[in-house]
């Protein structure tokens, strides 16, 4: 039922996280939230009956959105767009690995500023080497971003509910 989750936004209307509707319901009580986009489909309690919040709107940066932006193989793809550091082709999630400019096995870290992400075949033909080593050369350096573009949100194309289309328009779709 696509009811039973809700999309929220940030104070600016970019898309933040999805939440169950209850957890909707009770940011909307709580009053944190404005509401955007309602589904025909209404809940009820002994006093009160309300459509199922569709698309809630923060009213407040929360702390969550001021943190750091965390370390992680998805995050270094959304940074780097889905291209090949190396070839600088698009690729899907799937095609795509997490490799470390100065090889672990060389004293390189698994951090910010030492991953990239690269498709198999190039990942594999730089092995343990530097980059120059292996004759590559990287698109750019990598680097700890202070936000990820928004393309960070994935959905599924045949579970996309018709309500958050508006605020869907360049998300990443994945088709499973």
């Amino acid at each position: 039922m696509s009811s039973s989750r809700t999309l929220v936004l940030t104070p600016h209307y970019a898309r933040h996280k999805v939440v169950g509707w209850q957890a909707a319901i009770v940011m909307v009580y709580k009053g944190t939230v404005d509401i955007v986009a309602e589904y025909e489909e209404t809940v009820c309690s002994p006093s009160v009956e309300m459509k199922i919040p569709a698309v809630l709107r923060l009213k407040k940066p929360t702390p969550s959105m001021m943190r750091a932006v965390r370390f992680s193989k998805e995050n270094v793809l959304v940074r780097d767009g889905y291209i090949c550091q190396y070839c600088h082709h698009k690729f899907p999630a799937a095609k795509l690995s997490l490799d470390h400019v100065i090889p672990k096995s060389r004293g390189g870290r698994k951090n910010w500023e030492n991953s990239v992400a690269a498709c198999k075949p190039c990942n594999s033909r730089k092995g343990r080497r530097t980059p120059h080593e292996a004759g590559m050369t990287l698109r750019r350096l990598p680097f700890r971003p202070k936000t990820l573009p928004i393309a960070a949100f994935r959905v599924n194309v045949h579970r996309l509910p018709e309500e958050w289309k508006p605020f869907c328009a360049d998300v990443v779709l994945e088709t499973g």
